[in-house]
């Protein structure tokens, strides 16, 4: 009883923040987002009578009793009680980017424990109840699991809060560089943030205006309409941070780093370069241009002394394959 799949990162247009049902991770709006090509976790499960008790592994660690550990055992035992067997379990996982900065690598390594141990224990979900129970342990891992550009349908209950593609990998050609500005633990978990956000005196007036903008993000998709959508996309991730900055107690996510970008990127522009940014709970921005703008890109931030960072391009969401970790 083993599987492994591999699962992105996503990046929200339009962001999720504040949840309705805390214990079902019900968001108090829907996203949109997209998933990134380089940003990947590869997850190994495997089930057996053997196991006297769950093994965690991540990044060739042992992981042990703490948050983290309390969650994945929480995971696997909704998939055990799926699928009606009492087995101990051996989970192996591998990232390829930094966690707990800001990248979504919640969103991606609980996307890719849900597929891997979902097929391990011989279930077969459809993807729409594959992107329930990912909902359930990470909020936006649910958006990991369909291909390409995803919407998730906020929902009122359990069942009507999922995921969906709305447009393949390569409808549309953009890049997205993942500029790293901080490796640091992030201080305030987004676990966090979602509960104290409603101090905020914005919620309420944000919320009544979400669904024109996931409306309006996703003509600008079907349209690539870059200018449209980049605008949007840019003020969408300030307006989630004007929350975390007028929530009680204030979170403070961004760096010195941050902001010179931020400043640059604005420069950019004016100079003639069509780039636009998006921020998650972190310091670390993510950029979006055309495919032909990627060199200039690439060759602005090395200027500035921004060399760290990770190319994508839309991906596939999470799926199974054949090589295990071990």
């Amino acid at each position: 009883m083993k599987a492994t799949a591999v699962a992105p990162s996503n990046i929200a247009f339009i962001k999720y923040w504040g949840k309705k049902v805390e214990k079902l991770r019900i968001p108090s709006n829907g996203s949109v987002s997209v998933n990134l090509s380089n940003l990947l976790t590869t997850t190994t499960v495997e089930f057996s009578p053997k196991l006297k008790k769950d093994i965690i592994f991540y990044n060739k660690k042992i992981v042990g009793e703490g948050r983290t550990h309390k969650r994945v055992i929480a995971h696997l035992n909704r998939i055990r009680n799926l699928a009606k067997i009492n087995y101990k379990a051996k989970t192996i996982t591998q990232t390829n980017f930094p966690d707990s900065v800001g990248l979504a690598s919640s969103a991606s390594g609980y996307a890719a424990l849900t597929v891997a141990a979902s097929n391990a224990a011989g279930l077969k979900l459809s993807e729409k109840d594959l992107t329930i129970l990912a909902r359930v342990a990470s909020g936006s891992a649910c958006r990991s699991i369909p291909d390409g550009f995803v919407e998730w349908l906020e929902g009122n209950s359990h069942e009507s809060s999922y995921a969906l593609s709305i447009f393949p990998p390569d409808y549309w050609k953009l890049t997205i560089v993942v500029v790293v500005v901080g490796r640091e633990k992030k201080q305030v978990s987004s676990t966090q943030g979602h509960r104290v956000v409603k101090e905020s005196p914005f919620f309420k007036s944000r919320l009544k205006n979400i669904k024109k903008k996931i409306t309006d993000v996703k003509k600008f998709i079907k349209e690539k309409n870059f200018a449209k959508f980049g605008h949007l996309v840019e003020r969408e991730a300030l307006e989630l941070h004007a929350l975390t900055l007028t929530s009680n107690p204030p979170i403070i996510y961004w760096q010195p780093e941050t902001v010179r970008l931020m400043n640059l990127i604005q420069i950019w522009k004016q100079e003639g370069l069509e780039i636009y940014f998006s921020i998650d709970a972190g310091p670390n921005l993510f950029l979006f241009s055309k495919e032909n703008d990627t060199n200039d890109l690439l060759k602005k931030l090395r200027d500035n002394k921004f060399n760290d960072f990770i190319l994508n391009k839309p991906a596939s969401g999470a799926r199974l394959i054949k090589n295990d970790l071990s």
